[in-house]
């Protein structure tokens, strides 16, 4: 049993259960190429039209937050958990079997914007359900480590789906990848998503969540609860998020578009280095986690805060610079910057808030700041550059958001010992 007296197999499968989440994120990123062709004809656009599919999907992570959270701050983090990952089995299995462009022509786009659609409302409750869950079962001590490992299981899904993506396109011929092939990775996804669930329906049930139950203190209108009470939370989960997402999908998740793009290194190598900054976040996540245990989430959270105002201008020059080496050097460093925000961010957005209205005051603030500083932040970087002609810009959007939440991190207090 954990401190809070939730069975350790109930918090392992928790937290690695953010692994089915990133696993789908990755996998349509990866194999957006693919996709362009197989559902979009493959003409001159269609790789801009199956990314920008992506972005507006994306906006409705926020909406899905807001109503699981309303299921889990009603009914129980075990059932936002188990309906969740529900949606999202059923959808991936949708997605394998979806007839493509060959078949039906461009409503076979539609259908895969759709079902994109709904895997991103499903996964709005995914993560700020699963970091609620771990803090509320955590001995409180141990909060910091035991909810960054939410962040490095993520992490690990990425990973999966660039195996996954690798071997498949390695095994099957061009004609058999865009004829049949394209389906094994979410038939995958399908298969791990119904694992979960079935792992999930052996959990228990929150211990914040049973006291709130037994004391009769659940909301019955979380929103508009959290909304009245917890304006403020709302405000500081939201800084701390944006400094997260800023630095995850600018400084990892658009890193292999712009070594390619910028010339500065082949398509190849781009990817390798953005599977060395997975690898990267893994290893710094629970360090950080538990480091925040020993010295508090303020302390951590500034610090983090001021390397993102100074660091990542020079390490993107660093980046396009042509060297290997250099680029090496600036891919982990930004990784390990990501990943530590991440960590920390993680528990100190929950802690903003006591248990009852917890997860819709994290679908107002962390999931809101998310879908702003995260899914349209690569495209505008790229913009910049673009636009600009400078290689540091994706740097420069950072360190201004950096050196904006700055005095949010220093007005907030410790939440360590709460």
């Amino acid at each position: 049993m954990t401190g809070h007296g939730i069975s350790r197999a109930s918090m392992t499968i928790a937290a690695i259960s953010t692994i089915v989440e990133w696993y789908d994120f990755t996998l349509y990123l990866y194999f957006a190429t693919v996709l362009s062709r197989v559902f979009f004809g493959g003409g001159q656009d269609s790789l801009a039209i199956a990314l920008a599919g992506f972005a507006v999907a994306y906006l409705l992570r926020p909406l899905g937050a807001i109503v699981f959270g309303h299921i889990g701050d009603r009914f129980g983090r075990r059932v936002m958990m188990l309906s969740s990952m529900a949606v999202m089995t059923v959808t991936m299995l949708a997605t394998a079997a979806l007839p493509t462009h060959a078949a039906i022509g461009p409503a076979a786009g539609w259908l895969l914007l759709l079902s994109r659609c709904v895997i991103s409302f499903s996964v709005g409750g995914e993560y700020t359900g699963v970091v609620a869950y771990l803090l509320e079962g955590a001995a409180p001590h141990r909060r910091g480590l035991i909810t960054s490992c939410a962040s490095a299981a993520s992490e690990i899904g990425a990973l999966v789906a660039v195996g996954i993506c690798a071997l498949t396109v390695h095994m099957l011929s061009p004609a058999a990848l865009d004829g049949w092939g394209w389906r094994i990775p979410f038939l995958f996804g399908a298969v791990l998503a119904f694992a979960v669930w079935i792992a999930r329906s052996a959990m228990q049930e929150s211990p914040d969540y049973e006291r709130q139950r037994a004391a009769g203190t659940a909301p019955a209108k979380p929103l508009r609860y959290t909304l009245t009470h917890h304006r403020a939370g709302i405000g500081r989960a939201f800084a701390i998020s944006a400094l997260g997402s800023i630095t995850y999908y600018v400084g990892i998740t658009h890193v292999p578009a712009f070594l390619a793009s910028a010339g500065a290194q082949t398509e190849k190598m781009a990817l390798g280095l953005s599977t060395l900054a997975a690898v990267v976040v893994i290893g710094v996540t629970p360090l950080v986690g538990a480091l925040s245990d020993r010295l508090g989430r303020k302390p951590v959270l500034v610090a983090l805060g001021l390397l993102s105002a100074v660091l990542p201008i020079t390490l993107f020059w660093l980046m396009a610079s042509g060297s290997t080496a250099r680029a090496l050097l600036g891919a982990v460093i930004l990784a390990g910057l990501a990943g530590a925000v991440s960590a920390v961010g993680a528990v100190a957005t929950a802690e903003q808030f006591p248990g009852e209205g917890r997860l819709s005051g994290l679908a107002l603030g962390a999931t809101g700041a998310t879908a702003l500083f995260g899914g349209i932040t690569p495209w505008a970087a790229q913009a910049l550059v673009e636009r600009t002609g400078l290689a540091i810009m994706p740097g420069v959007m950072i360190a201004l958001v950096g050196l904006c939440v700055l005095p949010v991190l220093l007005g907030m207090r410790e939440t360590r010992h709460i």
